[in-house]
């Protein structure tokens, strides 16, 4: 019985805490919870894992890797939050707005609770980029070929890409110079 009364004042308390927070505004504060929630049990496994693998963490990252890192994290993190071909990893939780640059999409959360919170996280880079950040990271002490082999096709992919922007521009500012 105690321990009912006691859920059902936390709950309150959260609420209000929730309704203070947001001035009026809709900000899922229990997804957010929940979004950072998983993201320590998934950093936490990774954590076991490394540790259970018995492979040393390096003394400190070297400064390729952190470039191949940022640069791979960047255009990783682009394909899953914006990318038209994974937008079915996304349209449980999202609804489609229209095109948004290049071969990708302005899409918006779904505003159901649970969905909202899930579909700011799918649709926002930044967000995701801690996301995968974090699991090359992992990645490069587990499995340091195959995760550096797959930073690298990221990488050049970055690279082909600006390299497209870049001849899209030139060509449009040469037809538009006759």
């Amino acid at each position: 019985m105690a321990d009912s009364r006691l859920a059902r004042r936390l709950r309150g308390a959260l609420r209000r805490t929730g309704r203070a927070y947001a001035a009026g505004h809709d900000r899922p504060l229990g997804g957010y919870l929940a979004a950072m929630t998983g993201f320590t049990a998934f950093t936490a496994a990774w954590a076991t894992a490394v540790r259970r693998s018995g492979r040393p963490l390096p003394e400190r990252p070297e400064p390729w890797d952190v470039v191949l890192t940022s640069v791979a994290t960047f255009r990783l993190s682009r394909l899953l939050s914006k990318a038209s071909v994974t937008s079915p990893l996304r349209a449980p939780f999202t609804r489609y707005v229209g095109p948004q640059g290049p071969a990708e999409l302005h899409e918006e959360a779904q505003p159901e609770n649970g969905k909202h919170t899930v579909g700011e996280l799918a649709t926002c880079p930044f967000c995701m980029s801690v996301w995968v950040a974090s699991a090359l990271t992992a990645g490069q002490v587990l499995w340091p070929r195959a995760t550096r082999t797959a930073m690298g096709t990221l990488t050049a992919l970055a690279g082909a890409d600006t390299l497209q922007l870049a001849y899209g521009a030139l060509m449009d500012r040469t037809a538009g110079e006759d």
